[in-house]
């Protein structure tokens, strides 16, 4: 089985609950000032759905699919749009990591290396549209 396999294997046994998307958010704004900052005037139901759609983007780019959305996704968090500080990326990385942990029962430390492995050259391709 390939890693984006079990990457997207992995995201389906924990993006079922809602909680998921939750807990990501409390994490992800534990994590900086300026991240809590950023969310402040935010809706965050629809922020959770972005989320959902987000990952499965990056997963599924790491499946085969063309970088269509990731590039959108670039695009929109650039400095010309969001403004989405690239130094933001890994702290966004360890908190889907730190929520992966608490809602798939099959996580472990070689899970955590296989996401990060896979999710690098989206995020990385994001960062590069800063």
């Amino acid at each position: 089985m390939s890693d984006a396999d079990i990457v997207f294997q992995s995201y389906g046994r924990s993006c079922n609950n809602i909680v998921f998307f939750e807990d990501f958010y409390s994490i992800f704004m534990s994590k900086s000032h300026d991240v809590r900052e950023m969310f402040k005037n935010t809706n965050m139901e629809a922020q959770r759905a972005l989320l959902r759609s987000g990952i499965l983007w990056l997963v599924m780019h790491s499946r085969g699919m063309p970088d269509t959305k990731i590039k959108a996704l670039g695009k929109s968090h650039s400095r010309g749009e969001m403004n989405i500080n690239p130094m933001y990326y890994s702290l966004w990385l360890d908190a889907l990591m730190e929520t992966l942990a608490r809602h798939d029962p099959k996580f472990s430390k070689e899970l955590e290396l296989t996401w990060r492995r896979t999710l690098k050259p989206s995020i990385d391709l994001i960062q590069s549209m800063y």
